[in-house]
């Protein structure tokens, strides 16, 4: 009898220690899955990407982990899952388990989107321009889509110069040629408005009505950081604004506008259109106000008779015309600072941008001429090395150390005399676009 007791005790212990060792084993494998998916969840909701296996351990192991996983889900966890909903249980329960643990992270891809961007060019612009979209190419990261405004003689040689780029360069932009075309008033008299053709860049919302979006400048700009930067700046709109310029100057009492404008102008010292985002869309739906009637008026229908009514008193042709739009619709315009349209007022006569003081200029534009004569030779410096660079050289040893050698003639010079405002973004801009077409490409995966 004492023998049947004792291996009853013994049975009985033995039972409620295999059932404590099976309870403790499952907890013990749940809890840290349980706490990668709600972790995955997490990183989800923030907007991160959640962090796949293969991250963390060589795809060799994640292969055999997968074939493990899979077998003890379907042994121990289909049995656990048939009890309350037969088969079908099993394989969402596989799969559940699989899709949060096991399946790598596969990040979704937008369509690639193409930055836009406009310029104007008649008589002898055509050097001036394609130095001007060479910079572009140089540094941008995302393709561009060239829309090239031009008198007829100039088309054909745009054409010929661009394809004669290298394929390299060729495949990561578009172009189109337009003919200048101006679709109210006298086309001679737009045309006379300020330099050749300027005034085509008004018409722009009315002629690229396929295009949502566009950045124009000025043929004498040239880009020292990614396009991509102030393309971004179309997401800093906010439901009212449609273009985005920088002011004419930064001091009132040296401003032009400031001083001598017979016209109205936005804000205290007016805005500069050499460089200019637009969003074309909004444009096209808005009603501008205006000092011309009490409603509002399509930009198609403002244009000329704004001009008629101010002609006489505009110095500086489309660019006044767009201060007094913006004079009466000041809601409509997102100001950007001077860096992004950094010209010879910025320097000559002391320096008052402050932001190029801080993250150097990021597109310079050499209006008065300055790329074509001896007055502001830091510019010509510039200018010089982007229009002699070849595509496929070596922008360190053969774009930005002649540019630096060079400046040493200037800094006696009203504007060479900041060397460090011409330099400082472009030898960031040049690293950059070093780690990204180089450093990413030979880094081991």
């Amino acid at each position: 009898m004492r023998i049947h007791c004792r291996v009853a005790v013994i049975a009985v212990c033995f039972g409620v220690f295999l059932l404590l060792y099976f309870l403790g084993g499952n907890s013990g494998a749940d809890e840290p899955l349980l706490k990668e998916v709600g972790g995955d969840r997490e990183l989800e909701e923030d907007g991160r990407s959640p962090p796949s296996l293969s991250d963390y351990l060589g795809s060799d192991a994640v292969a055999k982990l997968a074939r493990k996983s899979s077998a003890v889900v379907g042994e121990r966890g289909g049995r656990k899952e048939r009890k309350a909903t037969g088969k079908r249980g099993s394989v969402n329960a596989k799969s559940k388990f699989l899709g949060n643990m096991i399946r790598p992270v596969t990040r979704s891809r937008r369509a690639e989107d193409i930055m836009h961007l406009a310029v104007v060019a008649c008589g002898n612009r055509l050097d001036e321009t394609l130095t001007m979209l060479k910079s572009a190419l140089l540094f941008s990261l995302k393709k561009i889509k060239f829309h090239i405004f031009a008198e007829d003689p100039l088309a054909p040689q745009f054409e010929e110069r661009l394809n004669q780029w290298p394929q390299s360069i060729s495949a990561r932009f578009q172009y189109s040629i337009y003919p200048i075309s101006f679709s109210v008033g006298d086309a001679e008299e737009w045309k006379k408005l300020f330099k050749p053709c300027a005034a085509q860049r008004l018409f722009l919302p009315v002629i690229l009505k396929d295009v949502d979006s566009l950045l124009y400048v000025d043929t004498d700009v040239l880009f020292l950081r990614p396009m991509d930067d102030i393309w971004i700046l179309l997401k800093s709109f906010n439901r009212t604004q449609l273009a985005a310029m920088a002011p004419e100057h930064e001091v009132p009492k040296i401003g032009w506008y400031s001083r001598f404008a017979r016209h109205p102008f936005y804000g205290v010292t007016g805005v500069n259109s050499g460089v200019m985002l637009m969003n074309l869309t909004r444009i096209r739906r808005t009603l501008f106000k205006s000092s011309l009637i009490p409603g509002g008026l399509s930009w198609e229908d403002l244009l000329h008779p704004l001009y008629q009514k101010y002609k006489n008193h505009i110095t500086w042709g489309d660019q006044d015309l767009l201060n007094i739009i913006f004079h009466y619709n000041p809601e409509s315009l997102l100001i950007f600072p001077c860096q992004w349209n950094y010209r010879p007022d910025h320097c000559m006569y002391g320096s008052n941008c402050k932001g190029a003081e801080e993250e150097g200029v990021s597109i310079l534009h050499g209006n008065r001429g300055v790329y074509h004569d001896d007055k502001q030779p830091a510019f010509k410096v510039v200018y010089d090395a982007i229009h002699d660079f070849a595509f496929e050289d070596n922008m360190f040893q053969l774009l930005f150390y002649p540019i630096q050698s060079k400046f040493l003639d200037t800094v006696n010079t009203l504007c060479g005399r900041i060397p460090q405002v011409f330099l400082k973004q472009i030898e960031k801009t040049m690293r950059k676009v070093f780690e990204e077409k180089v450093v990413h490409h030979v880094r081991p995966r």
